[in-house]
């Protein structure tokens, strides 16, 4: 906001005489003129009327003060008690005339004749026109709104990309970290944007797409937001359900028309959010086509690499279902390059949870090495919403500063959900407590599972409790020992509940399906039994035209069987494994069970002093 000298100049009142400022002032006009005539005839109504002959006596008699001549209605003002009184004339006959006709003394009596003959013209006339024109202006609004109706059915066909300029955003590849690759592949498109003329002496065409492929919340908006701040060139962006409409060809026309205007504004990008929107696989008859996104899809593919030249014009597109786009939208050509924007690494998160703090004050317990170790599995949108709660956290507290504890609270809130204080009875409680003190137990003794980092008997969310164990680094490949002692630790809450009170609850539901799901992951897809390394899941089915559709693979049912047999084994072993341990680390269970019910949560190193400290092995180095 500009700086002034303490004094704003006054705002100038302007009008505007459009058709809705004279709708509005005529109603005003005919609202006054009948309130007035509703007024003037409830005061008509409120005074006595007397007859004629009555008010000329009283005349005589010399009771009447004053005397008010409206058109046929006389007021008259009586001397006693200040009281009024209404009589009514002929409209051709003078007052004063029947006055001296009847000889009454006028010396004693005031009279006034007020001529509104004018005024009573000028009401009718506006009682009888103001309805009418009232009407009229109410058609005419009613036809220009119908015209704009009109005008805007045409206007469909319009793009609704929104145009930036480099002015228009403040983001940069400086507020961008975690996607090293993906910010060089976008710089040199931005290059190449630039300074054309440097790749073309060297026979180097402009890549015409870039397609940013990943999860949700990692970064491929911000990445098209900091290309926008980057290049000095026109940028388009629109996202891909803008171009459907409920009339028929109205997303190519669309597709066209963005087209065009970033043709006459080249060199320039479009930037094509969520393209998966629009650019699925096209059917080939098994599968219910959708026209109208398909036209749609005909245009882009079309215009990105068609018969008109498009050059200087770069596509940037946007998804997290890249499996599902249609071939010919992948081909070179049309999209050269391909980016994946994953999940930060260690450095990555470390680089995002900096940039994120800019303007946050921290205190010296916050280390951002931890923090980002901490935080394994965690997009950007995770890290920056957590960064936000623990300012939050530490200003609700009244301190001045963030500490590590309220990085810790906002990252189990972001994954986990805010804290629940329940009321649970003694029972529950302690039901709650061995559970995830099970699962604690068995991770923490098995060679091959990550250190536990913190357990909780607090409600979070749907859970009654909880066991986090983040992974200790970044994981590339899973192994089957690491897998199936995964399996081991999540039926550890059930084992724990059956070996301590000799009885089984449905707080282990969730366990189970996540169990479930690894093990028949690994049958069915890592080929992680004695079934061999084959994929029994549905598959894509390809034909000369590339990926089509989905084809869920034909599997006998004694296949299917032996599939079910497969996965319970990889369960039953995982159980047993979990009950031994509870079983012969009993007294460790009480412990930390105990300990959980009296402190309700307990951190990694509190949960090491109770059971020793943790030995892990890596499968893949011992």
């Amino acid at each position: 906001m500009a700086a002034t000298n303490g004094k704003q100049k006054p705002k100038e009142f302007q009008f505007n005489l459009n058709l809705r400022n004279v709708f509005l002032i005529l109603f005003v006009l005919l609202f006054l003129f009948y309130a007035y005539k509703a007024v003037s005839s409830g005061i008509k109504q409120a005074l006595p009327e007397k007859p004629l002959t009555t008010v000329i006596q009283e005349a005589k008699q010399g009771k009447i003060k004053k005397v008010e001549v409206i058109d046929n209605r006389i007021l008259v003002y009586y001397k006693t008690d200040n009281s009024m009184a209404v009589t009514y004339k002929e409209t051709a006959d003078s007052f004063t005339k029947i006055l001296q006709d009847n000889k009454v003394n006028l010396n004693s009596l005031e009279v006034s004749v007020q001529d509104t003959q004018d005024a009573t013209g000028l009401a009718n006339l506006l009682g009888n026109l103001l309805p009418t024109i009232l009407m009229v202006a109410f058609f005419i609004f009613l036809f220009r709104q119908a015209k704009g109706a009109q005008d805007s059915v045409f206007s469909f066909g319009q793009s609704r990309a929104k145009k930036f300029s480099k002015s228009m955003t403040k983001t940069t590849f400086k507020d961008v970290a975690g996607v090293d690759e993906a910010k060089k592949e976008l710089e040199e498109i931005v290059d190449f944007l630039k300074h054309p003329e440097k790749y073309k002496k060297l026979g180097a065409r402009t890549p015409k797409g870039v397609l940013l492929v990943g999860p949700s919340g990692c970064g491929k908006t911000l990445l098209a937001k900091a290309v926008a701040g980057e290049a000095n060139v026109p940028f388009f962006s629109i996202a891909g359900s803008e171009f459907m409409e409920m009339l028929v060809g109205i997303g190519a026309a669309r597709a066209r028309d963005l087209f065009d205007n970033a043709k006459k504004s080249s060199p320039s990008i479009i930037f094509i959010d969520e393209i998966d929107a629009i650019g699925r696989a096209r059917s080939v008859g098994v599968m219910p086509a959708h026209d109208e996104r398909e036209q749609t899809l005909n245009q882009i593919l079309v215009e990105m690499d068609g018969f008109t030249p498009n050059e200087q014009v770069v596509v940037i597109a946007a998804t997290n279902r890249g499996d599902l786009l249609d071939s010919a939208l992948l081909r070179p050509g049309r999209f050269d390059r391909r980016i994946v924007v994953d999940y930060p690494d260690v450095e990555g998160r470390k680089a995002i949870a900096k940039i994120h703090a800019l303007g946050k004050p921290f205190d010296g317990s916050v280390n951002w090495d931890k923090v980002a170790k901490r935080t394994v599995g965690f997009s950007g949108a995770d890290l920056e919403n957590m960064l936000n709660e623990s300012a939050i956290y530490a200003a609700r507290a009244g301190r001045d500063k963030i500490n590590s504890e309220d990085i810790e609270e906002a990252a189990t809130k972001v994954k986990l959900g805010p804290e629940k204080k329940r009321l649970q009875s003694d029972f529950d409680k302690k039901l709650t407590a061995y559970h995830e003190a099970g699962h604690a137990i068995v991770s923490h003794f098995l060679l091959h599972t990550d250190p536990v980092h913190r357990i909780s008997i607090v409600s979070r969310g749907m859970a009654l409790g909880f066991t986090l164990i983040p992974p200790a680094n970044d994981k590339l490949h899973e192994t089957k020992t690491h897998l199936t002692e995964q399996i081991a630790v999540m039926m550890g809450g059930r084992a724990a509940e059956e070996v301590a009170f000799n009885e089984i609850t449905t707080g282990a539901a969730n366990d189970f399906d996540q169990a479930t799901n690894i093990a028949k992951a690994m049958v069915v897809e890592y080929g992680m039994s004695s079934l061999g390394p084959i994929n029994f899941g549905p598959t894509m089915d390809v034909t000369e035209w590339g990926k089509s559709y989905f084809d869920q693979s034909t599997i006998s049912q004694e296949m299917m069987a032996k599939i079910d047999n497969e996965i319970k084994k990889i369960i039953t072993a995982g159980y047993d494994q979990a009950i031994n341990l509870v079983k012969s680390k009993r007294d460790l269970l009480d412990k930390v069970a105990e300990t959980l019910i009296k402190k309700e949560s307990l951190d990694g190193d509190e949960f090491e002093k109770i059971v020793g400290d943790k030995k892990f092995v890596n499968t893949l180095t011992r």
